[in-house]
């Protein structure tokens, strides 16, 4: 028997919502419409270019932080950094409160074993004229913080609002992936140095951990890290980068594998998860024979924990899946977690609030802490913790 069409399907006419995928109708069941059968179908074509790197998108610790520095830090064994996303909003917000929180993790007396960097998780800043909102939404908020930052973008970080925004990522770009490090003329007497990132993804090669980081493009949701605008040179590296990593364990050794995308691939709230980036990256992971250890991401205003179990190479394996959007922006509602099932991944822990990651890597494990932070009072408290065993 042939599929019921869509006038015999309950529901309301989507003709009168602004856009016409507002339906109880489930996505086969829809008639075409001049946007496409999906609201996906729609969104691709608002997407960007992904520009190129520079030379083999490779960094290094002592990159960030000097080479005495990088040294002091592998001889500690490990790596401590901070992570959060989701923040441009400003100083007196409780993006300046985590602000304020997380830099009273660092002991001045003892700097390899305070956080090396803040890896922000991207969307550092929002709205339009991105390149006057650099002072009030990022270089005033971490006016304090002490670490280098380095930062993967979010959509907010690349969108264009044509008007005003002339080129798309220029604010994160010139702030990120500057050609060398200078005091940017807009953060005035803030003596924080541009980054010099090798581009939107890129390779962190530290000790302890490699980190693979991607641009999942300006879609408000989901994200892509290829497609036909945004073209198949990322994913193309990211099976180039998998297979040297691949490679360079059967030499050297296993280290941590920490991948990052602003958008989740997982998600309960605020925004849905991205299932088509998901099975880039894991055909990808499959190409060069690796998975990741750990998988961060943000653009949900929440904080979200799952955990992934699949058998690869004859291994099975449970990895952490953890959404951390909480970096000051705008809370948003999230769905209780209870270790509620799907698929292969089960939802494990939520938080509503703000607050960042303390991560913790050396050569046995990797340790993640989630610090919530009450705005105003500034108070600390540890709401969730998790350990993967390398």
């Amino acid at each position: 028997m042939p599929a019921p069409t869509h006038r015999t399907q309950k529901g309301p006419d989507p003709s009168q919502f602004a856009h016409p995928f507002f339906t109880s109708i489930p996505p086969g069941l829809r008639p075409p419409t001049k946007y496409g059968t999906r609201l996906t179908d729609h969104i691709k074509t608002t997407l960007n270019k992904v520009p190129a790197p520079k030379g083999k998108s490779v960094m290094t610790l002592a990159d960030i932080v000097g080479t005495t520095s990088a040294q002091a830090i592998e001889n500690s064994h490990k790596l401590i950094f901070h992570a959060t996303g989701d923040t441009g909003k400003s100083k007196d917000s409780p993006q300046g409160d985590v602000a304020d929180v997380m830099t009273k993790d660092f002991n001045i007396n003892q700097p390899a074993q305070s956080p090396a960097f803040f890896m922000h998780l991207g969307d550092v800043l929002y709205l339009h004229d991105k390149d006057q909102r650099l002072r009030t939404e990022f270089y005033e908020p971490y006016s304090h913080y002490p670490g280098k930052i380095i930062a993967i973008a979010g959509n907010h970080d690349g969108e264009v609002f044509p008007k005003s925004d002339p080129k798309s990522l220029k604010a994160f770009m010139e702030t990120f992936c500057a050609a060398s490090p200078k005091v940017a003329p807009i953060a005035g007497s803030i003596l924080r140095e541009t980054m010099t990132q090798p581009g939107v993804y890129w390779r962190l090669v530290t000790h302890v951990a490699d980190f693979v980081n991607l641009y999942s493009n300006t879609a408000e949701n989901p994200g892509y890290i290829s497609g036909q605008i945004p073209g198949t040179a990322q994913k193309k590296w990211l099976i180039a980068t998998l297979k040297e990593i691949a490679a360079e364990r059967k030499t050297k050794g296993k280290k941590a594998l920490i991948l990052s995308t602003h958008h989740p691939p997982y998600s309960s709230g605020g925004h849905s998860g991205s299932t088509e980036m998901l099975a880039d990256i894991d055909d990808a992971c499959n190409k060069a024979g690796i998975m990741p250890d750990l998988f961060l991401s943000g653009h949900a205003h929440s904080y979200q924990r799952y955990t992934r179990r699949l058998s690869f190479n004859g291994k099975n394996l449970s990895i952490p899946y953890i959404v951390c959007g909480i970096g000051g922006f705008n809370a948003q509602a999230i769905a209780p977690a209870a270790g509620q099932v799907t698929g292969d991944h089960s939802y494990d822990t939520s938080h509503h609030g703000y607050g960042y990651l303390l991560i913790e890597v050396s050569k046995t494990h990797v340790s993640v802490k989630g610090i919530g932070v009450t705005p105003d009072t500034q108070a600390r408290q540890e709401f969730d913790a998790v350990t993967v065993n390398l």
